[in-house]
């Protein structure tokens, strides 16, 4: 094979995966987030689970793309392992479909696709006709690369030192690990299978040579999950160790079976074509394994939980997470039902304001492991919200009098402004670890005064959640005080602020991150007032 050959043949595998890429990001670009809406909302089963990772990763046409967005759900919480695994199932029959496609040969009407994707991309106005061009420009190039590659490949057959090693190498276990080692370069099962069969297509690779290759692939396939976890929590990571787990038990389930049983006779009596063989000893595969383990996901997820125990302070953010009070409210009276949702709101109140203190502490004394917790906490809050948000729409359905009406809508806007106080205190740590980044601080003087304004706005929250929660109003002269201090004090900050600036006192970067904590604290006292004043006059 000669240099130019070499380099047509890794210009076609480009062409292939900027294809695949290209064709992806088109396609999720014209349905807008609706891709990641129906991932997120339609996997509380596991049989659509798996239905929604099979349907996410044929139009996405990557398996990797689909495994990547489950562990950005489960890393935020808002997708269980026992739900990850069923899109995970469903994404590895999914990637088959790419072998099934380019088993087609469709290379004559490629530069059509290509011309047609180009106009619509190009001179089209509407943005879906330009993102379904970008889709066919990338089936036209995905497509193009493959010819490329068979070009590339097609030599080979002739060249005799080729031909004796991949003939001499039939170690299941050599060819097992060149087919991970070979996925996990190229980051993608689909491109790696394609390869395969291009070279049982082309006469260079035997049939049987193939199965063990393609059953490493799937293995090798999980490197862009693994990689991809490297920045994720500890949830995220079971999701990719998920994913690992679940291919090697597929990898051990299809050697037992193809050593047992005919199923290798009957897939290659399904097709005279090498390369449709190929592509559906890859779909057989998949779909067998799938079927014979999902019944035990459940031990698989267990595994996985003795790769990566669960800690102490997950367990109590998952249980922080649930609903505690309302996981009822359509079966109780509605009176019970609204006192239900004012104890939920109370506690998801409670979460905000903590989460605002731990905020002010990491500002003062910054620390990795405090952001890490207050986005933590964030993240609670903010799945708590959308929960109680969407338990408050099922109240609203009841037969409810006006009065009743009107103390849902109350503590449906406090529960708004709980949220944007954990919103803020997310902006905080964000000031913070931008101060540690620039390597600037404040003022010993401005340091202080932000302390007392902080410490002024954090008692008014905590303050006025215990207003709400109670719904004693005897406090609220209390609350008022503090809230004038805090107005007070920002004029005052911001006042001070100038001068040190007239007098060159304060470093460029801090100034900004000054006014703009005073900006944060100020707006979470008024948060405050809202909530204590929230329940007043609703009974």
């Amino acid at each position: 094979m000669t240099i130019a050959q070499i380099l047509s043949l890794l210009g076609g595998v480009g062409l292939f995966l900027f294809g695949m890429s290209i064709m992806s990001t088109g396609l999720k670009n014209s349905c807008g987030d609706n891709l990641q809406v129906i991932l997120e909302k339609a996997t509380t089963n596991k049989v659509v689970a798996v239905l929604v990772g099979l349907l996410m990763t044929v139009l996405v046409q990557s398996s990797s793309a689909t495994d990547v967005m489950v562990i950005g759900f489960v890393n935020s919480g808002m997708m269980s392992l026992a739900q990850a695994i069923g899109v995970i199932l469903g994404a590895n029959i999914g990637t088959t479909i790419t072998a099934q496609i380019t088993a087609f040969n469709i290379a004559t009407f490629t530069p059509f696709i290509l011309f047609a994707g180009a106009v619509m991309y190009l001179f089209m106005k509407k943005d879906i006709v330009k993102h379904l061009g970008s889709f066919f420009m990338g089936f036209g190039m995905l497509f193009q690369g493959i010819t490329i590659m068979k070009a590339a490949i097609e030599p080979l057959k002739h060249t005799q030192a080729f031909v004796d090693f991949i003939s001499n190498v039939r170690n299941p276990f050599l060819l097992l690990i060149f087919g991970i080692a070979f996925t996990a370069l190229l980051q993608s099962s689909s491109s790696s299978t394609v390869i395969f069969q291009t070279f049982v297509a082309q006469g260079i690779l035997d049939y049987d040579a193939a199965v063990y290759l393609i059953i490493g692939a799937a293995i090798g396939s999980v490197t862009p999950n693994l990689l991809a976890s490297l920045t994720a929590n500890r949830n995220g990571k079971r999701s990719a160790i998920l994913n690992l787990l679940f291919n090697l038990c597929r990898a051990m389930v299809i050697i037992i079976i193809i050593n047992v049983t005919p199923l290798l006779s009957w897939i290659q009596s399904t097709s005279t074509d090498p390369a449709r063989q190929i592509a559906n000893t890859h779909t057989i595969f998949a779909i067998v394994a799938v079927c014979i383990i999902f019944p035990f996901t459940d031990l698989i997820i267990k595994l996985t939980y003795m790769f990566i125990p669960e800690l102490p302070e997950e367990t109590r953010a998952a249980e922080d997470r649930q609903l505690v009070f309302m996981s009822q409210v359509t079966n109780v009276p509605p009176n019970m039902a609204i006192h239900q949702a004012q104890l939920e709101a109370a506690r998801m109140g409670a979460i905000a304001a903590e989460n605002f203190e731990k905020a002010i502490d990491c500002f003062f004394d910054y620390s990795p492991e405090k952001v890490e917790d207050v986005e933590k906490r964030e993240e609670t809050v903010n799945i708590l919200n959308h929960a109680i948000q969407d338990a408050m729409v099922k109240l609203q359905a009841l037969n409810l009098t006006p009065a009743n009406l009107r103390r849902i809508s109350a503590i449906t806007i406090a529960v708004t402004d709980m949220e944007r106080i954990s919103d803020h205190a997310e902006n905080i740590i964000e000031y913070a670890t931008r101060m540690k980044n620039k390597k600037t601080k404040l003022s010993k003087k401005a340091a202080k005064e932000l302390k007392e304004m902080a410490d002024n706005s954090m008692e008014e929250v905590e303050l006025a959640i215990d207003i709400f929660t109670s719904e004693n109003y005897g406090n609220l002269d209390k609350i008022e005080k503090l809230e004038k201090k805090v107005d007070k004090q920002e004029k005052q900050l911001i006042n001070h602020h100038v001068e040190r600036l007239m007098e060159n006192k304060c470093e460029p970067i801090a100034g900004v991150i000054f006014s703009d904590m005073v900006t944060d604290i100020e707006r979470c006292a008024d948060h405050a007032i809202n909530i204590a004043y929230a329940l007043k006059d609703t009974k």
